[in-house]
């Protein structure tokens, strides 16, 4: 029986087609990060960066008083837990403990699984 060399081609193109896709839709969001903050009606902002495995974050707001302030700043933190629970396909609140669990015991947010500390 002949042996095809190029018997895991198929899988290589699938596997690179996936890349690509990713790429595409890393390019996408990103992109519409930059428009979201060159906005000129925005009254909060949080981006959050990770660059070879650590993060780097910022945080602004115009607010008239402080429970306005509390408010936007917990809309954000909010829609961030949602939207990573969607990507995870939990429950939010399962983000949500895990994310203060994390806050709790590091000084410093790890940006990937090899910072993550020891249990």
């Amino acid at each position: 029986m002949p042996t095809d060399p190029d018997a895991n081609g198929d899988e290589d193109e699938a596997v690179t087609a996936d890349e690509n896709a990713q790429d595409d839709a890393f390019t996408r969001e990103l992109a519409r990060a930059k428009s979201l903050l060159d906005d000129e009606d925005v009254d909060a902002a949080f981006a959050g960066v990770v660059r070879e495995g650590e993060v780097d974050t910022t945080f602004t707001q115009r607010a008239g008083d402080r429970e306005e302030e509390g408010l936007q700043a917990l809309a954000l933190l909010a829609a961030h837990v949602r939207l990573v629970a969607n990507e995870a396909g939990v429950e939010p609140s399962t983000v949500a403990g895990d994310a203060a669990t994390l806050a709790g015991q590091v000084e410093e947010i790890p940006g990937s699984a090899d910072a993550m500390p020891d249990e």
